[in-house]
């Protein structure tokens, strides 16, 4: 006689990175809390912000956010291509020429665009996107190069196309992969966008410009808490989305 023993209930994982974070992050952008917590350190005064705080947070986010498609949206197709079989010469001149963006200091990029684009949003999101090419491309060739060759033979011998295996194995496969890339580059961006501030695209760059204008400590350790706590949050809640990828592969 066989006896089964009950299964035992998965533990469910409290995802508290993805709900302190956030919280913490709200917490700050209430009127009056951050200049409570840092007034008393005397390393500046911290008075009323215009344009406030959430909003300078909203359009921080808002680069960081159309930044990440359109790297998404690039890095993707170009990595598909040169994984695809006889493209190992331009598979690496598309990695060497995608990691020049990460050698260029990001000043040198924004300084080169700004005669191109003027000031404002269009040379900071040039700048993201340069920068933030390089995790997406890199992890999405890892991902789709690491494909299991027994798996595509299987999937060659059910009459899959080319383009079946890709969407139906392939992507789903590197998807975990494709989604810690992208969780990179998007919180490498969300430090990288501070910059922007210098050149009017406005964000969490702007206390810590106006700070170091004003040999204003406070004001500085304002956008660098309140864009820690921006991309503690993005990492957190991203990763929760590639942990769940991960188990549905």
């Amino acid at each position: 006689m066989t006896v089964t023993l009950p299964a035992r209930p998965r533990r469910t994982r409290v995802p508290w990175g993805a709900l302190l974070w956030p919280a913490l992050l709200l917490l700050c952008l209430l009127p009056g809390v951050l200049p409570a917590l840092i007034n008393p350190l005397n390393l500046g005064e911290v008075g009323a912000f215009d344009p406030p705080l959430w909003r300078l947070t909203l359009t921080h986010l808002e680069l960081v956010a159309l930044s990440g498609v359109v790297v998404l949206a690039l890095g993707l197709p170009l990595a598909v291509a040169v994984t695809r079989p006889g493209w190992d010469a331009p598979r690496q001149l598309a990695e060497t020429l995608v990691g020049l963006g990460q050698t260029v200091p990001t000043f040198a990029i924004l300084a080169l665009a700004v005669p191109a684009l003027g000031f404002g949003w269009a040379p900071t999101l040039l700048g993201l996107i340069v920068y933030g090419l390089v995790p997406v491309v890199s992890n999405a060739v890892l991902g789709l190069s690491g494909v299991d060759r027994g798996v595509l033979d299987a999937a060659r011998g059910m009459g899959m196309t080319a383009w079946q295996r890709l969407w139906r194995v392939e992507l789903p496969l590197a998807r975990p992969v494709i989604l810690a890339g992208l969780r990179t580059s998007v919180v490498y961006n969300v430090g990288t966008a501070t910059v922007g501030a210098a050149l009017g695209a406005g964000g969490l760059g702007e206390p810590i410009i106006n700070g170091l204008s004003q040999q204003n400590t406070a004001l500085v350790l304002c956008g660098a808490l309140l864009s820690a706590l921006l991309a503690l949050t993005l990492d957190a809640w991203l990763g929760q989305i590639e942990r769940r990828a991960g188990q549905m592969s």
